[in-house]
């Protein structure tokens, strides 16, 4: 996330926290290129052909945004984190609409490195990682939006630590913590690597 563009932002998201929807229009372009440059990460392991872009993806988080009432930003880094959030449930929505499938069935192995987005072909992941995430977030609501600040929204090991006001170390502990848990919580009857 770029320092030099950080004031104007955190201006416009607050502007708009006040209620000028023309400020939304005016924040878009500072921060359309790390947004599809996010959804693009997810891209790099995605099937050819695959039915969501990263500008896609982009587009539906604006929508969605332009469609909600009473979000509060104090700064950017607030801002990135909904922006992982949407972009979370942007994709396991797909997902579910993709493969129709109920909720409690069987997941296939996940794997959780950098730079990996729900291809087609991995909708019981998306949705078993969403499940289980669901559950961290009861047990260690830091450790989650960690992994959804990373998995979902293609943030960095600094950019994370940044958004959450900790230490890089700390969200690399999370990281770690983290996999195992949710590896766990999806594949109970596997061994954890």
């Amino acid at each position: 996330m770029e320092e030099s563009s950080s004031q104007p932002v955190t201006e416009l998201l607050q502007a708009w926290s006040a209620g000028d929807d023309k400020a939304l229009e005016r924040l878009v372009p500072l921060v359309y290129g790390e947004l599809r440059q996010l959804a693009q990460r997810r891209m790099l392991l995605e099937n050819p052909g695959a039915s969501l872009q990263p500008t896609a993806l982009v587009n539906e988080l604006y929508l969605r945004l332009a469609g909600a009432h009473g979000l509060n930003f104090h700064n950017r880094s607030q801002f990135f984190a909904l922006a992982a959030q949407m972009m979370r449930r942007i994709l396991v929505d797909a997902a579910r609409t993709r493969g129709g499938l109920k909720r409690g069935g069987p997941a296939g192995k996940t794997s959780f490195v950098e730079g990996y987005f729900a291809a087609p072909g991995r909708d019981r992941e998306v949705m078993a990682l969403d499940d289980a995430l669901d559950a961290l977030a009861k047990e260690d609501s830091r450790k989650a939006q960690a992994i959804e600040l990373r998995f979902f929204g293609g943030l960095s090991m600094e950019e994370t630590a940044e958004v959450m006001g900790i230490s890089v170390q700390t969200v690399r502990r999370d990281w770690d913590f983290a996999r195992v848990w949710l590896a766990r919580a999806m594949h109970p009857t596997e061994p954890t690597p």
